[in-house]
């Protein structure tokens, strides 16, 4: 059985950029975990959203297919001053006890917390170890984060893999309904007519009805591997 790791950075940034593929994963009989990191903490989150933001994330999981939940509850905006050691720790121990074959990463794009997660997720994902065991490893974009670094200036997402998510557009856009804290009016980039525009996008690159886009970070997937690995 394949076994997948998604990290978030927050609740939403794993159906934004891999639900339509965590769908698929699941359906081909994946088990899938999603590690969220951040939290929407008091006293700069009112009382009571961390408990609803999370059970709309588990609502949507649970559409997707998801097999297990995982939160850290580190504050929102605040992870960069979690001890390095302690973030990365956690994480280690995560991808240790899943053994997974395929981890996706968010695309270290503006947003602080998205650079600090990518950063220990890809610490905990090096090729030593148990490390050695992960066969692929990606990064997802985000909306609106990822378009928002500074071109020239900062990390520009260049996918090399396109995942077709026809099938499963459907099933990521109702998913994304379950976190209507996390919705935007269109045409706001958190909006289900800018989540479909972006995969009409990345899917008429690759000459598919919807797509979702990755940058790969590394790979040691032998071709015959390939159907057995990825959706």
């Amino acid at each position: 059985m394949t076994k997948v790791v998604v990290v978030a950075p927050h609740s939403d940034d794993e159906v934004l950029g891999a639900g339509g593929t965590i769908a698929l994963f699941a359906r081909a009989g994946a088990e899938i975990t999603v590690v969220t990191v951040c939290a929407e903490l008091e006293p700069q989150f009112a009382a009571g959203d961390q408990k609803m933001i999370q059970e709309e994330a588990r609502r949507a999981h649970e559409l997707l297919g998801v097999r297990e939940s995982i939160f850290f509850d580190y504050p929102t905006t605040g992870v960069n001053q979690v001890p390095v050691s302690e973030l990365n720790g956690r994480m280690q121990q995560v991808m240790d006890e899943r053994g997974p074959d395929v981890v996706l990463l968010p695309f270290p794009d503006r947003h602080i917390d998205h650079r600090v997660v990518f950063e220990s997720a890809v610490v905990a994902t090096r090729p030593f170890r148990k490390g050695k065991d992960i066969r692929l490893t990606a990064m997802y974009e985000t909306i609106s984060e990822t378009y928002w670094n500074v071109p020239g200036a900062e990390p520009t997402f260049s996918p090399h893999w396109t995942v077709d998510i026809t099938e499963t557009i459907q099933l990521k856009l109702d998913a994304f309904n379950e976190m209507p804290s996390r919705h935007a009016h269109f045409p706001g980039p958190r909006s289900t007519e800018a989540l479909a525009g972006l995969a009409q996008l990345r899917g008429s690159q690759a000459s598919c009805g919807h797509g979702e886009a990755f940058q790969l970070i590394r790979t040691s997937l032998a071709p015959a591997e390939l159907a057995r690995v990825l959706p």
